[in-house]
């Protein structure tokens, strides 16, 4: 497998070099963090920077495991700063430093300290850390591979359907890409990542005994991917199978696994009324993959599945995205971005015309001239619906779709 180059984070960081802001990368265990850092560390040699400037640490690595004090790390780092150039500092897994907003802004101040940082949780930017660096990093926050990266990744660009297929079963973690003809060596890598992620990130780090209600969770939010949900009816559901929980609880395990990257929730948006709402809200899987992992893959809403790729997609590119509401309706997502704004129904096929009908209705009651697209699964030449655009989503999805 040849490395992926990771080009939209790659450009970010190699934006914000040598600028005076704490680069901060973020996302899901496995996603890719460290092999960004890695090739971006090359990228510098590269480009002239000798390797006496370049200070890496680890802090899952045990032989670091003295730094996660925050005095051990600011002394580790500062004793080895070379006083005569720019140093280029990367710290994986910050978060385990338990006071590290401070060592952090000790760095930024330095002149000769550029500082890389990664974590797998999204509250170490948070309440008072985010008071301590405020206004003085920025985050990228990080997914697996997108559709695009995985065909670069096999290097093979034919049979395009059958890859998606394949991607969403094997999911797009970046090492499931080595072992997609090996099934039984990628159901021990995806076991290892969903243990690690439930188990250490959220149980561990949240302090969550019950892990079974935990599990059954997130197996009902995966189960539900697409469905307008209230944390009432995922306590009702789990109390009447029998797993007695309350309202509270649920919002507590779903901010765990929000936090921990594993679960994304997307808000709804009324477009009439340009109000965010606060109830309905929907939740998306950070991978598919895991999805089929603990759900098999019979009795998969392909839909659902496809509503999940675009959505995480539209992530990647910037977008601030929400479910939309028109009078009674729902538009798919909402993408924001600045000035920008795009509307998205998403369906595997509308080829019968009830269902091409039930998916353009939405979009046609809004009067705003902002781009509208149905973006499905047909293999049909793209058509124009007064100006709604139905597309192929695999080609919306490689980039080939303006």
């Amino acid at each position: 497998m040849q490395r992926i180059d990771r080009k939209e984070y790659m450009d970010r960081l190699c934006t914000f070099r040598d600028k005076q802001i704490i680069k901060v990368v973020t996302g899901v265990r496995r996603c890719g963090k460290s092999t960004l850092l890695e090739i971006y560390r090359d990228h510098l040699l590269q480009s002239g920077v000798e390797e006496r400037q370049i200070l890496s640490v680890n802090l899952e690595d045990y032989d670091f495991y003295d730094l996660r004090e925050p005095k051990n790390l600011h002394t580790y780092i500062k004793d080895r700063l070379c006083p005569d150039c720019m140093n280029y500092v990367f710290i994986d897994e910050v978060q385990h430093c338990k006071d590290f907003a401070r060592v952090a802004d000790s760095l930024y101040i330095k002149s000769n300290v550029d500082l890389y940082l990664t974590g797998a949780n999204a509250n170490m930017l948070s309440s008072e850390i985010a008071t301590v660096l405020s206004g003085r990093y920025v985050e990228i926050s990080m997914l697996p591979l997108s559709f695009k990266e995985y065909v670069d990744g096999l290097g093979d660009k034919t049979e395009i359907s059958k890859k998606f297929t394949t991607y969403l079963q094997n999911g797009s973690f970046p090492y499931a890409l080595a072992l997609h003809e090996q099934k039984n060596a990628l159901r021990d890598y995806m076991d290892g990542i969903y243990n690690s992620i439930v188990i250490k990130d959220v149980s561990a780090r949240h302090k969550i005994t019950d892990t079974l209600m935990l599990e059954s969770i997130v197996r009902f939010l995966f189960d539900n991917i697409g469905n307008p949900l209230s944390t009432k009816k995922i306590a009702d559901t789990m109390t009447s199978n029998g797993r007695k929980i309350d309202v509270r609880t649920v919002e507590r395990y779903i901010s765990a696994l929000t936090q921990s990257f594993i679960l994304y929730r997307a808000q709804r948006y009324n477009i009439k009324g340009k109000q965010y709402l606060k109830t309905q809200e929907k939740y998306y899987a950070v991978d598919i993959g895991l999805r089929y992992y603990l759900l098999g893959y019979s009795d998969a809403d392909i839909g659902h599945i496809l509503e999940n790729v675009i959505y995480l997609e539209l992530l990647r590119r910037g977008f601030d995205v929400y479910v939309g509401k028109v009078d009674a309706l729902e538009v798919d997502f909402v993408a924001m971005q600045g000035s920008r704004k795009i509307y998205f129904q998403v369906a595997a096929t509308v080829r019968s015309a009830d269902t091409l009908q039930r998916e353009l209705s939405p979009l046609q009651k809004i009067s705003d001239h902002y781009p509208k697209f149905i973006l499905t699964l047909d293999d049909d030449p793209e058509a124009d619906y007064d100006g709604i655009r139905r597309v192929n989503a695999l080609d919306w999805l490689l980039g080939n779709i303006e």
